[in-house]
């Protein structure tokens, strides 16, 4: 059974960092892509970054671009999602999700359409001071 499990959110002062977990079971990293996405209350689902470490792509959205930093430990089977000079507007829920093969990540991060193989709980990050 593919499993994901996100940790490592809080409650963050604006420029200050957090690293979120996403620790897989039940599958192997080498086979699947990751992605972060992000959830505000009243806004729409967002792709932040994803990951493809089998071929060594990723892609992040522009809101998060030089701030954040997408890396996969396979050994260990867990993606993270390093966020530094964290801004108010980054407050959400943060979802990781699983799709098999190598996608395009770009396009894994913005085609709301696409059908992921696994989601995790979500884990909450509040930017405020």
């Amino acid at each position: 059974q593919l499993q994901l499990v996100e940790s490592g959110g809080g409650l963050v002062q604006p420029g200050g960092s957090l690293r979120l977990s996403c620790a897989a079971s039940g599958f192997a990293l080498d086979y699947y892509a990751i992605g972060w996405f992000r959830q505000a209350p009243g806004k729409e689902r967002e792709g932040v970054s994803c990951i493809s470490s089998s071929v060594g792509s990723t892609y992040y959205a522009d809101s998060v671009k030089g701030r954040f930093t997408v890396s996969s430990d396979n050994a260990k089977n867990t993606v993270y999602l390093q966020m530094n000079s964290l801004k108010p507007e980054d407050t959400g829920v943060y979802y990781c999700a699983a799709l098999r093969g190598s996608p395009n990540v770009e396009a894994m991060c913005i085609m709301p359409s696409l059908t992921f193989d696994s989601w995790g709980q979500g884990t909450q990050v509040t930017v405020s001071s």
